[in-house]
């Protein structure tokens, strides 16, 4: 069932939801007794996701196994402990994924599917942390710890939410199914094959994901795009050993030279990509969707202090905002080539390495765009060295409808939970099992972010703001009951 299916699905059995959403003076606009529940329970709110942030769940790491599962263990505890109907830790052949239902509201209620993951990265002391980064503490209005943004404390919120509406009116306006998965931080390895089997368990009216940013502490927004990924490395071979540049130099093509050619081509002067082909997919930007975008324009300002440089790059018809959301790029993520240690050796390599990432946007096929740089690079590779292209791995991009009655809801649901309604932002970030849920069971996406690009996911000293975590929770009860009203 395609995503327009689950639309007219939902309209019919909520035919005046777009009256409700239109209202912003409603009843789920004052403290319910759920808000009233969330707001006395905050304190021990936070300490049992201190909890679970002291578990070091880091999935590409082997001696953390176990760590893994017992998180996983302690999530599924959790869920049954605060009502859900069913959970269970549902193992793979990596890390396990965590699945939980509860299914009270009944079947001409809407289903909300939930998820999250509870894996984290690795953090260490050494990487600059100024405290444990498995000893969560609070500090000037954040909880510092790794996990705490991305993503346990952002899944926590749902759990939370469902624990305040349980508690307080013994149900929930809406059916809830909740996966939370233990692999993404390694590319969700085990999880699309999960989906792909599980479909009809996993059916649902929309699905619901808290792992992205907001614009700002006093401004809400929903990301409505993301961008997809083509990972590749470029190997240029030349002679056959390493060889002594003063012997040979002159008269060999360096590898390390023809691979900065090669990669110097793979550009214009004006930013754009050279690849033929690299843009014949990409979608036009509407004037509609233009300003929408220029209302949370990067400004220069603010653009050099998070890079610390003067000048931008890049395609200059396109604000910053655009460019990183709304255009695919090409990127040298590192090269590698002959000999770089202490002093020096007069080397002429013979091979060098590149390694190169495309953030993909909309209606591009990772695949097709790893073809075209393939035959790009054979095609302008000098006849003095030989290339090879790599596919590593790749990633889809995924695109939300802005203008469906689910959206609407998240629209009211934020507008409720943060006094102001919440702006629309393309994300040149990927999590490319949104691209899944919508292929495999056509279910339309609502990213419900509740964290800061200023927390420093995957970085030292990760945190989560404290009034971010609370005014999530309220604006996913405000979210949960204009879902099921009827």
């Amino acid at each position: 069932m395609d995503s327009y299916c689950h639309y007219r699905r939902f309209l019919a059995l909520h035919p005046v939801i777009m009256d409700i959403i239109m209202i912003t003076n409603t009843s789920e606009g004052q403290m319910s007794k759920a808000h009233e529940y969330a707001q006395q329970h905050r304190d021990e709110f936070r300490q049992q996701l201190h909890q679970l942030l002291r578990i070091p769940s880091v999935s590409t790491s082997p001696q953390h196994a176990g760590d893994v599962r017992r998180a996983a263990e302690w999530l599924k505890t959790e869920m049954l402990r605060i009502g859900f109907e069913s959970a269970e830790v549902i193992h793979t052949p990596g890390h396990p994924i965590v699945y939980g239902e509860w299914l009270g509201a009944g079947e001409t209620a809407p289903t909300i599917l939930i998820y999250g993951h509870y894996d984290v990265q690795p953090a260490e002391m050494i990487d600059g942390w100024t405290h444990d980064p498995f000893d969560p503490i609070e500090r000037d209005g954040k909880i510092y710890a790794r996990g705490s943004t991305d993503d346990k404390g952002q899944t926590f919120v749902h759990l939370k939410a469902i624990e305040s509406l349980l508690q307080t009116e013994g149900t929930l306006p809406v059916n809830i199914k909740l996966l939370i998965e233990g692999e993404e931080e390694v590319s969700s390895l085990n999880l699309g094959a999960f989906v792909s089997a599980n479909q009809d368990r996993l059916k649902a009216d929309v699905c619901v994901i808290s792992d992205t940013a907001i614009l700002a502490v006093d401004q809400p927004s929903i990301v409505y795009a993301l961008r997809g990924l083509t990972y590749m490395e470029i190997h240029v071979h030349g002679p056959q050993t390493d060889l002594h540049s003063g012997v040979f130099g002159g008269t060999v093509h360096n590898p390390a030279q023809a691979l900065a050619e090669i990669i110097t081509a793979l550009h214009q002067p004006d930013g754009s990509v050279s690849v033929p082909g690299f843009y014949d997919d990409v979608l036009t930007l509407d004037e509609e969707e233009r300003a929408e975008l220029k209302k949370t324009d990067w400004a220069l300002d603010d653009w050099a202090k998070a890079t610390g440089l003067d000048h931008p790059w890049g395609e200059a018809q396109y604000t910053l905002r655009e460019r990183v959301g709304a255009r695919p790029t090409l990127e040298v993520n590192g090269m590698v080539s002959g000999f770089y240690g202490e002093g020096a050796k007069t080397v002429l390599p013979a091979k060098a390495l590149a390694k190169i990432s495309c953030r993909l946007v909309a209606n591009q096929d990772p695949q097709r765009i790893y073809e075209l740089v393939r035959d790009y690079v054979a095609q302008i590779t000098p006849p003095t060295v030989r290339s090879e292209v790599r596919l590593l791995h790749t990633g889809d991009a995924a695109f939300v409808d802005r203008h469906t009655p689910v959206m609407q809801a998240a629209i009211q649901a934020y507008t409720q939970g943060w006094g102001k309604p919440p702006v629309f932002m393309r994300e040149g970030g990927s999590i490319p099992i949104v691209a899944n849920f919508q292929r495999e069971l056509g279910l339309p996406v609502i990213l419900m972010g509740f964290g800061l690009n200023t927390d420093g996911a995957h970085g030292p000293d990760e945190h989560f703001t404290i009034e971010m975590f609370h005014k999530g929770i309220d604006t996913v009860i405000h979210f949960f009951k204009l879902m099921g009203r009827k």
